[in-house]
């Protein structure tokens, strides 16, 4: 991973440097600097607008009680956005604005919401933040054991004898488990 961000980093100077040349070849060096200045600024100004919208809705969604996941992600990339456009080149003002203009940075938002944000925090809370967690029964097949759960060792599928005969066996998925109750017992 490391790799790839050191050549991304790389890549993205040399990009802009060539991009400049060319530019420059056509409109001339004075224009192409005036150019480069006015997107800074022009930038700037918009992302400081934008940045000022997103913490209005941070504040609603707070004063709502709501979860601001949105409205932080926003924030994160509009800081990506204003680092952009104050870098000098017209392919960082040109990925500056299109993490500046809303339309795009709603998609760019819940890219990364779903491949970056979400498996962090995943990883982080081992499911208990999304959701995906188990509550009953064994996540990997090899966990199942045949001694006192009511399950089988092949393939975590309950045993016939116990499932069809006892009313405390729930089914989920494809363990199962018996409950006893004090009551039972009587």
């Amino acid at each position: 991973m490391s790799k790839r961000v050191l050549i991304a980093l790389l890549l993205i100077p040399l990009l802009d440097a060539l991009f400049l040349v060319v530019v420059a070849t056509q409109l001339g060096a004075v224009l192409t600097v005036a150019l480069v200045v006015l997107t800074a600024l022009v930038g700037t100004l918009f992302v400081r607008a934008e940045g000022r919208h997103t913490i209005r809705r941070l504040q609603e969604a707070v004063g709502n009680g709501e979860v601001p996941a949105d409205e932080l992600t926003d924030g994160a990339l509009l800081i990506a956005a204003g680092a952009f456009l104050l870098t000098p080149g017209l392919v960082t003002d040109a990925v500056g604005f299109l993490l500046a203009f809303p339309p795009t940075r709603i998609l760019v938002r819940e890219a990364v919401q779903k491949w970056v944000v979400t498996p962090y925090i995943e990883k982080k809370t081992g499911g208990f933040a999304t959701g995906n967690i188990y509550t009953f029964g064994f996540p990997n097949a090899e966990d199942v054991s045949g001694t006192g759960t009511g399950a089988s060792g092949a393939g975590g599928s309950a045993s016939r004898s116990q499932s069809e005969s006892s009313d405390d066996t729930y089914r989920v998925d494809d363990d199962s488990y018996d409950i006893e109750f004090e009551d039972d017992e009587k």
